[in-house]
């Protein structure tokens, strides 16, 4: 069980969504969408049993879309014809976004994601791995055809990063020592670069001069971390629905999260000693432990400050955008930030 806790937003607004981006990009998008269908299909009937299972469950898709609204903000759209790079790079970052998820699946042993059976327990580990390896694939075939060594390279790149991320995280799993920067430097990695490689892109698409390539990277990276930053916090003060997936995972699974670092670091000796009972020798008495894991959350201001961390990453996605001129995506985008800040309301 979780406990749903009001975090006080001093600076997003609380009414901002995505549909101006979503709105915005849908022509794009729907023609992702086609292309995400039309390469997972398979003769190995497994293989669109299970990506389908991931990709249809209902994910916001956002890394794509900003793939698309930051390539159109920097000029590639309908006034450069009927090509196609951003649609194809778009569907590239959701197929290594999905790949990634199948795979984190079969590593946490999670029994959920976005609100369905994990795939993995539907169908077993090695299908989930092995379909995750299928997408990737697809993936780069589909940044190849796209033809610009630039972007494959900021892509591939991104994939060897992302992979770093999880193998650094691994090595903090239960290390209630780890430090704030250790940690950021996983969720940098792990969760951000994709974010970053998403929207670098689409002004290399564009033919941008690297002042704006620079900037989109930079929103990208900091909108990665904050919104990360407020899916750990959720995880302990949110509802199954707000994650799609148990409330408490985190904790289950011995994951060092931001909150986990702040209350470790400003507990009481008995009260670190919970943290690795729990969370180092992995004895957690359910709901109980839970419980006093929130307990010791409140005292410390763990959840609140997390937010906070969130909101000052938001404020660095927010500036990295000054540079360009005022539009209807610009303003879209910005309200994608105040959105991902929004959802610990």
């Amino acid at each position: 069980m979780g406990v749903v806790l009001p975090f006080e937003d001093k600076s997003s607004d609380p009414e901002a969504s995505l549909d101006a981006l979503v709105a915005l990009v849908s022509g794009g998008m729907d023609r992702v969408n086609a292309m995400i269908l039309s390469r997972t299909g398979s003769e190995v009937t497994m293989i669109p049993e299970v990506a389908n299972h991931l990709i249809s469950s209902g994910g916001k898709r956002l890394r794509p879309i900003l793939t698309l609204a930051t390539a159109a903000l920097c000029g590639y759209g309908p006034a450069e014809g009927e090509r196609d790079g951003d649609v194809k790079l778009a569907a590239s970052v959701e197929f290594m976004h999905t790949a990634t998820l199948l795979h984190d699946d079969v590593v946490d042993e999670s029994d959920m994601r976005r609100g369905k059976v994990a795939a993995r327990i539907k169908w077993g580990n090695e299908a989930s791995v092995l379909v995750g390896d299928f997408l990737l694939g697809q993936a780069f075939k589909m940044m190849v055809e796209v033809g610009s060594l630039r972007a494959l390279d900021i892509l591939s790149s991104a994939a060897a990063v992302i992979a770093e991320g999880e193998v650094m995280q691994l090595t903090a799993a239960k290390n209630t020592e780890t430090t704030e920067d250790e940690y950021l430097a996983v969720i940098r990695a792990k969760t951000a670069e994709l974010f970053a490689a998403a929207c670098e892109v689409g002004p290399v698409l564009a033919g941008r001069p690297k002042s704006e390539v620079a900037a989109c990277r930079s929103y990208g990276m900091n909108l990665g971390i904050a919104f990360q930053l407020v899916d750990d916090a959720l995880d302990y003060g949110g509802t199954s629905a707000d994650l799609g997936k148990n409330v408490g995972d985190d904790f289950r699974e011995g994951k060092i999260t931001l909150p986990v670092v702040l209350s470790f670091r400003r507990g009481s000796d008995e009260e670190r000693a919970f943290w690795r009972r729990t969370l180092e020798r992995a004895e957690i008495e359910e709901a109980r432990d839970l419980d006093t894991a929130l307990g010791i959350m409140r005292r410390h201001r763990a959840l609140e400050d997390t937010i906070e961390r969130a909101r000052h990453y938001g404020a660095m996605a927010r500036d990295a955008l000054a540079l360009f001129p005022k539009s209807p995506m610009k303003e879209a985008l910005l309200e994608a930030v105040d959105f991902c800040i929004a959802r610990a309301r």
